[in-house]
């Protein structure tokens, strides 16, 4: 099947849009399709070499198109939008279009079905909810006014009932989306995936008795994904200390949990930054116990499905993370994982210290998320979106 992957950010991308945008691509062209992923150029100088920083082996047929665009935000957009109706309408060389990217799928899905390939669109959340709690949930973002949520909640509503397929990244989402919207077909709920890693030992490290418990957390520092309870709950720990990977140097966020740690876990937190994708998981295996301490929230309770919690999963490490709905859909409390009340650092540290204190827990909790994630790797989820596309497309190949 040839696949055109629409994705208007800059390539290679260090956040989890890129990794799970590049990742889904290679799986699928190692299934045998034809993807051409369509992105605007690096702007580090000088350009780096994407399947280098993915640390992925190149695949002849997954293609990186990047489309020449002006500097400024707003032309930028125009231009990249422009050259995806281009490369779509008319006598188009794919047999299906793709992205995550609600503006452009909304105006695909204006042009009539007999001049266009199929469209699949791949949501992440509710724009206008999502736009809702942005001030809340990340530094400096703008309040949404009431003329931009009704234009959202109208491109919502057109993609979900013209799009020839569409892919929710949890299952809460796609409930929501009916309850909102009515019920529909061609569906799929497709979570994050992972790679899985060579055989590794489970459970904690095996000098951390001697050298004291670790505790480990991957991602962005923004507060509703809980780094501040992490720490909180450290200075109800005396002697666990943490490795924080995530973080770019000036930002809010990155200042905001330094200064808390330096506060409540002094000389007890190793912020690690922001680090190339093949680089995460030997740091998480530092750690004796890795943690999801996201907060409650309309993104965290229905939206969310991290690439964290995955690569935690194929650590080999027990997890302890925030009851929430949607990280219930991959975990299961006492099986997998040991749950805790969102947002509270009492019950993060009690959850922590209940898995440090029991090598026999973390042993059974974190070989039975290594065995249970290979049903969640980035192969699996190029099988559930084949899937999908093959049911638009009549499967064409």
């Amino acid at each position: 099947m040839r696949i055109r992957y629409f994705a208007d950010i800059r390539f290679p991308l260090e956040r989890a849009n890129g990794v799970q945008t590049m990742e889904t691509c290679h799986a699928l062209a190692r299934r045998g399709h034809h993807v051409r992923l369509v992105v605007r150029p690096d702007t580090a100088v000088p350009p780096r070499d994407a399947w280098a920083y993915y640390g992925l082996p190149r695949v002849p047929t997954l293609i990186i198109e990047r489309v020449r665009v002006p500097a400024s935000p707003s032309g930028r957009r125009a231009a990249y939008v422009a050259h995806c109706l281009w490369r779509s309408v008319g006598r188009s060389k794919a047999d299906a279009l793709f992205t995550r990217d609600l503006t452009i799928a909304g105006l695909l899905l204006r042009v009539p079905a007999s001049f266009r390939p199929p469209v699949v669109y791949e949501s992440h959340g509710y724009a206008p909810a999502v736009a809702e709690d942005l001030p809340a949930m990340i530094s400096g973002a703008a309040a949404i006014s009431p003329a931009k949520r009704r234009r959202l909640e109208g491109r919502e509503r057109l993609v979900w009932s013209r799009a020839d397929g569409y892919a929710t990244i949890t299952a809460a989402l796609a409930r929501e989306l009916e309850l909102r919207f009515g019920p529909r077909t061609a569906t799929a709920v497709v979570p994050d995936g992972t790679r899985m890693p060579e055989a590794t030992d489970a459970g904690l490290r095996q000098d951390a008795a001697t050298a004291g418990p670790i505790v480990g957390y991957a991602g962005h520092l923004y507060a509703w994904k809980g780094p501040d309870v992490l720490v909180a709950a450290l200075g109800r720990l005396p002697g666990v200390r943490a490795i924080i990977v995530g973080g770019l140097a000036g930002e809010p966020d990155l200042a905001r949990v330094r200064a808390l740690a330096e506060r409540v876990a002094p000389g007890r937190v190793t912020f690690a930054g922001q680090v190339e994708p093949p680089r995460v998981a030997a740091l998480l295996r530092q750690a004796d116990v890795l943690v999801l301490p996201n907060t409650p929230g309309r993104v965290s309770v229905a939206y969310t499905s991290p690439l964290k919690l995955f690569e935690y999963m194929a650590s080999g490490r027990p997890i302890v993370a925030s009851d929430l709905p949607a990280l219930r859909e991959v975990l299961q409390p006492e099986v997998n994982a040991v749950l805790v009340e969102a947002g509270s650092a009492d019950a993060l540290a009690a959850g922590l210290s209940r898995v440090i204190g029991d090598a026999a827990l973390a042993a059974r909790l974190a070989a039975r998320a290594r065995d249970d994630v290979r049903e969640w790797t980035w192969d699996r989820r190029a099988e559930r979106i084949e899937a999908l596309l093959e049911s638009v497309t009549g499967g064409r190949a």
